[in-house]
């Protein structure tokens, strides 16, 4: 006699799971940041990308500014690349600029300046992957489709105990499949939309990654790891990512009124078509492409730049150059008022602030 398959996990949370999230997020979740209660496409994919690998908090500030700038994708589209990494400076991973620009132009040129309405076509613009097609699509569009980004891979491998390792590609799939058993049952937007944010909202305030207050969470009852004792140990990703480190020497370089010198960065490698200080790869390589009005030469004090995967020891040299010569055919001199509106790496940034 052959028997039943046993049901998984998600299958067996599934008939009451989104329904207590939902209710959850209607008396406990977030809802007066400023992307969210709005069906506008282009303001919750703004907020999903800034979003990304960025607190909150920090993001507030650039949102506004933002929009302020760039009112609809049209505007955001006709704007110089310029423009976008200036406004976007301090925010980080500048990639997510790129693409954002890159999205912009491609839903006015494509899609004739709207979004469109299903998470499969969002994820053929640039900079959206599948959990921000989804969930631009379920707050937008009332489409029925899991997300699963950082806070919602934490919230259901800890209610599932779903312990296979993220880091390979099938493991990952099968938890998009459990999130998808979770979905609410009926497609009425509402309740999509209230489930959607209520997922983000317990992993953004509830199941944090350290110490997280499960006693407040709606389904703590239903959580294989608060019954194990054990959420912490949730998700897991066992591949680390390998570390590397580099040197590089970086001019700093002043005319007699006191400009900066700023070449923009090649399309691709560290800091690709961002403004920055020139960069060398030895200090004799720096000496040598300074031209004999400089002078005054002065080492400052080297430090560390933490990017994704890789530590970058800077070394900073100091020099005044008389004149206004031109030192390569890739930058020019800029004063405060204009450095300050640029696209800057975060440490050239600080060191340009810290020389006044």
């Amino acid at each position: 006699m052959r028997s039943e398959p046993t049901a998984s996990a998600a299958q067996r949370l599934a008939p009451t799971f989104a329904a207590r999230v939902a209710g959850w997020q209607v008396t406990h979740g977030r809802s007066n940041l400023p992307w969210q209660n709005t069906r506008d496409p282009y303001r919750v994919w703004l907020s999903e990308v800034m979003l990304q690998q960025t607190q909150v908090v920090t993001v507030l500030a650039y949102f506004t500014r933002f929009l302020d700038k760039f009112p609809a994708v049209a505007a955001l589209a006709a704007a110089s690349e310029d423009e976008v990494f200036g406004l976007w400076s301090g925010l980080g991973y500048y990639s997510r600029a790129r693409n954002m620009h890159r999205c912009a132009q491609e839903v006015v040129e494509r899609f004739g300046g709207a979004f469109p309405h299903t998470a499969a076509q969002l994820q053929t613009l640039p900079g959206i992957g599948r959990s921000t097609a989804a969930a631009i699509a379920a707050f937008c569009f009332g489409e029925r489709v899991a997300i699963l980004d950082g806070n919602v891979k934490r919230v259901l491998t800890r209610v599932l105990a779903f312990d296979a390792d993220l880091s390979v590609a099938f493991n990952e799939r099968t938890l998009w499949a459990d999130a998808t058993t979770l979905l609410p049952s009926t497609d009425k937007p509402e309740a999509i939309t209230r489930y959607t944010q209520g997922l983000m909202d317990l992993g953004a305030t509830i199941c944090l990654p350290r110490k997280p207050t499960c006693l407040l969470c709606p389904v703590s009852d239903a959580c294989a790891a608060m019954q194990e004792g054990a959420p912490e140990r949730y998700p897991v990703k066992l591949r680390k990512l390998r570390r590397s480190a580099e040197s590089l020497w970086m001019l700093r370089a002043s005319d007699s009124t006191g400009r900066a010198w700023l070449e923009k960065r090649p399309a691709r490698g560290i800091w690709a078509g961002l403004y920055s200080l020139p960069v060398f790869e030895s200090r004799t390589a720096l000496l040598e492409a300074l031209p004999s009005s400089c002078n005054a030469l002065q080492d400052e004090a080297p430090f560390v730049h933490v990017l994704t995967h890789k530590d970058l020891h800077l070394h900073p040299v100091k020099v005044v150059c008389e004149g206004a010569h031109v030192l390569s055919d890739r930058g020019r001199w800029f004063d405060v008022q204009e450095w300050t509106e640029l696209g800057l790496p975060a440490p050239v940034r600080k060191l340009l602030v810290a020389g006044g």
